[in-house]
């Protein structure tokens, strides 16, 4: 675990948190053991949020820490009032650490408050909604068996893009003839790929492809989306407000919004709000994170057609305690204000909990 060093007590700290991942997690990019999460901490620890990231989006860890410090030390009163709050941030910096400091701000008021999360932000309350779980690309007779192990998800998300497509999605589906499956190609086909291999696996029951092509082909996501039946989500290809424009415009009928990419709560609000607006269908995504982040943003999936917030049961050090799951996978929000996160016992952070 690391910390920032500042010797003018900061108003924000931050720490590194290395997540373990109970088993290695294959996707197109590669294959990762472990995962490095960020946890931002306000003064007085009022307040907590996360900016986790993968390395394949671009981002060193250096520019969020640095991004922390300097705010740490700016010396502003935080904000009262949620309104305020994206101004007080500002535009610049990483859109994880902006992120991890919008949380943080945003469970201070509501921890002030006494409320959850969505109640500060006016949000229907989430209900009873299922997440998927995710398979990591593997060989076919190890996805087979890690979609047999979660039997107790109704949902499963199936990492693709190395090759033999049809063969590990067949592999997870006479494994599970019960389960909804959706697919996640993290970029790796081209347009004519994706268009045959969405094409082959909608005979075995696909509900939905994510992200088939790369992140800048929006064109070619709309391409796919116009030849096959069922929805394409673009996740990468999303990455601001502006992009659910161009993503609208192209026929692509989903997006996958998640905070940490789009740099916090009022980010992510406004694009699922314009989203709507045009009809898009709202996927709400997760990086390996920890369940601050997670749980957070939960509190919008009164919002969401789809969830995928699986994280916290990949891993098997999750510093807190948050969202769990229910039947079929179910999300269950914590009973608490804030974001509703808690330390779990044992684990030591910079500042008292």
């Amino acid at each position: 675990m690391s910390t920032s060093d500042s010797p003018n007590s900061p108003s924000i700290t931050w720490e590194k948190f290395t997540l373990r991942l109970r088993d290695p997690f294959g996707i197109s990019y590669g294959v990762s053991e472990t995962r490095d999460a960020y946890v931002v901490t306000l003064a007085g620890s009022e307040g907590r949020g996360e900016g986790t990231i993968p390395r394949y989006y671009g981002i060193e860890p250096e520019e969020m820490t640095g991004y922390w410090d300097a705010m740490g030390r700016r010396g502003r009163p935080f904000p009262e009032d949620a309104a305020d709050i994206e101004a007080w941030i500002g535009g610049n910096g990483p859109a994880p650490a902006r992120c991890a400091v919008s949380l943080a701000l945003h469970d201070r008021i509501a921890r002030r408050q006494g409320i959850p999360l969505h109640v500060l932000l006016e949000l229907p309350p989430p209900g009873s909604v299922a997440t998927s779980y995710t398979i990591g690309l593997d060989e076919p007779a190890e996805m087979a068996r890690k979609a047999r192990m979660a039997s107790e998800f109704s949902i499963l998300k199936i990492k693709l893009g190395a090759g033999n497509e049809l063969g590990r999605f067949r592999a997870v589906r006479e494994a599970r003839p019960d389960a909804e499956l959706l697919v996640d190609a993290n970029g790796a086909w081209t347009p004519e790929e994706a268009v045959g291999h969405v094409r082959a696996m909608a005979g075995l029951g696909l509900r939905l492809v994510e992200q088939p092509v790369a992140k800048g082909d929006v064109e070619g996501l709309g391409f796919v989306q116009a030849r096959v039946d069922v929805p394409v989500v673009a996740d990468e290809s999303l990455q601001t407000v502006e992009d659910v424009e161009a993503i609208t415009a192209a026929g692509v009928l989903g997006i996958n919004v998640k905070l940490m990419k789009l740099g916090g709560l009022g980010p992510a609000l406004r694009v699922i709000r314009r989203a709507q607006q045009l009809g898009r269908r709202i996927m709400l995504g997760c990086m390996v994170e920890t369940s601050l982040g997670v749980t957070a943003v939960a509190h919008l999936s009164g919002l969401a057609d789809w969830l995928d917030l699986d994280s916290p049961i990949l891993i098997s050090n999750d510093p807190f305690e948050g969202i769990q799951y229910g039947e079929g996978g179910q999300i269950i929000l914590p009973d608490r204000s804030g974001i509703g996160i808690r330390l779990r016992d044992g684990v030591q952070t910079r500042t008292p909990d």
